[in-house]
């Protein structure tokens, strides 16, 4: 009898009362972008707007996802919650992959079709005389007097980030296992470690940011090949951050006591999408630093 009770609170969907955080976050989202809208194109309101819709949206964040993690650590959650989490977490990785396929698309278009056509026979005249489709390109626009920059070499700062995002994603999965295991110590460090590699990340990458703008004069406005550049690292940077930050809650849910052998996926879910930051910087490390 106590199995079959068991089993049947293991079975049931949990129905959250409604909540105001939906409505919360849509101020927060429309005054984020109005405001960076307004702040590009140097309104006085606009960083007024958009911190005031980062901070509703940090609001936000902290209340939803805790009440969420209430919910849990309560009970609340049976198997068919578990499975619907998974699903949406898989799907959110999944549009994360077309967000970087798109700027992968543009990088591989830039590179093997537009550049080449534009310096083929006739189409030369369409830019400027001796315009070649060596790679990197500064085309098809250069402003007057734009200085000649330097590619990125890969190796060296690049080389060692993509160790240190190997290196986490060892020491993230050591975590898991501990974690699988009850070792709640080797947990702890793993997550501490894996956190810290992605500081490390950060860094060097900021690092190699201003080498590239002081040094090697490679800037955002040197043309496809800096647009492409910084779009494409910067917004892996962005996820990186995002990354470390999420493992950063998941490391103070254990230090509270949070997650179990058999109840743990807000932890699989970072680390899921941990795993997945580190493929996409693999494929830029080969795309856009080596080859």
């Amino acid at each position: 009898m106590t199995h079959t009770s068991s089993t049947h609170h293991l079975d049931h969907y949990f129905v959250p009362e409604p909540s105001k955080y939906p409505i919360f976050g849509s101020i927060a989202l429309l005054l984020f972008g109005a405001g960076a809208a307004l702040w590009l194109n140097r309104v006085a309101s606009g960083p007024w707007l958009f911190f005031l819709g980062l901070a509703i949206l940090i609001y936000m964040l902290f209340g939803w996802f805790g009440q969420v993690v209430r919910e849990s650590e309560t009970g609340k959650y049976g198997r068919r919650v578990d499975k619907s989490f998974r699903w949406s977490m898989g799907w959110f990785i999944f549009s994360e992959v077309m967000f970087f396929a798109a700027f992968f698309g543009a990088l591989f278009y830039a590179r093997v079709l537009s550049v080449p056509w534009l310096s083929a026979g006739a189409n030369e005249a369409l830019l400027w005389q001796g315009f070649t489709s060596a790679w990197p390109s500064a085309g098809p626009y250069q402003p007057s007097g734009a200085e000649a920059f330097t590619p990125m070499a890969a190796w060296g700062i690049p080389a060692i980030n993509t160790l240190i995002l190997l290196t986490s994603g060892v020491t993230l999965t050591w975590a898991h296992y501990g974690l699988l295991n009850e070792r709640r110590g080797q947990l702890k460090l793993g997550l501490l470690l894996t956190i810290l590699l992605g500081a490390v990340f950060i860094g060097l990458q900021a690092y190699e940011y201003m080498h590239a703008y002081a040094d090697l004069k490679l800037r955002l406005d040197s043309g496809i090949y800096g647009s492409t550049f910084y779009l494409l690292t910067g917004f892996h940077g962005l996820h990186v951050t995002i990354g470390a930050i999420m493992l950063a809650v998941m490391l103070g849910r254990v230090l509270a006591g949070h997650f179990r052998p058999d109840h743990h996926f807000g932890f699989e879910a970072a680390a899921w999408y941990w795993h997945f930051v580190d493929v996409v910087w693999l494929m830029l490390f080969v795309v856009v630093y080596w080859l």
